[in-house]
């Protein structure tokens, strides 16, 4: 019987319907990894049935900017000497609709996952070259873009290991010689990606990557308006 692959999904911010379909693309069974990259939730329409899927799923879930975001309005909560965090509309509803077990996916994501059969590092936003993962800044695994002359810190990384990231919709899908980018904008009415890796299999080079190990959905619509800052409603 082939060993499972690995599938590493970008940011889901909340595309239920999306996920769905991409875990069907690539006929996902068991014995099949699952990895999100981080914001599972928010902006889109459905973030507890992302939620959902992961626990069904057991999937490693990766910190994101989103994800910290909801967390740290709830520990304020429980912590009454704490002012809770300001929440939009939008992430206070995601707040209030999930459920302990749902809760429980996100407290136990981790900033940063290691995959050593495939050499890969799995991150939500990036790092900082030159820095070992365990003194980086988890304000930067979760935030960075760019380092300080401007450019994509993707560019400027190398590895080993190979960095696998979400978080910058901006560049859509980014292919670097050691770091890719996989957050196409699904709840901006992009894509939803994920890279497919075969058991034990490490990332090919960037051709190879781009045209056989990327899998693309694209979104049902747009969700969220980036310039307005606003959900969309139907």
């Amino acid at each position: 019987m082939k060993e499972g692959r690995t599938v590493i999904v970008g940011d889901v911010h909340g595309c239920c319907d999306e996920l769905q379909t991409l875990l069907d693309r690539i006929a996902f069974h068991t014995g099949d990894r699952l990895v999100f990259a981080g914001d599972l939730v928010a902006r889109g329409p459905n973030s507890r049935g992302v939620l959902q899927i992961a626990r069904r799923t057991g999937a490693i879930v990766v910190r994101g900017n989103h994800d910290a975001k909801i967390l740290a309005y709830r520990e304020a909560l429980k912590d009454k000497k704490r002012p809770p965090v300001n929440l939009g509309k939008n992430h206070q509803g995601v707040v209030e609709s999930l459920t302990d077990p749902d809760w429980a996916v996100v407290e136990t994501s981790s900033l940063w996952v290691d995959l050593p059969e495939h050499d890969v590092r799995v991150v939500h936003a990036g790092l900082i070259p030159g820095i070992p993962i365990e003194k980086q800044d988890p304000k930067v695994l979760m935030h960075v873009r760019t380092v300080a002359d401007g450019a994509l810190w993707g560019e400027r990384y190398v590895g080993p290991p190979h960095v696998i990231f979400g978080h910058n919709a901006v560049e859509k899908l980014q292919i670097h010689p050691w770091a890719t980018g996989l957050d196409t904008g699904c709840v901006y009415g992009g894509k939803l990606s994920a890279l497919v890796l075969e058991h034990g299999e490490r990332v090919p080079q960037q051709a190879t990557r781009r045209m056989e190990k990327i899998v693309s959905v694209p979104a049902a619509r747009l969700y969220y308006d980036p310039i307005t800052k606003n959900q969309v409603d139907r």
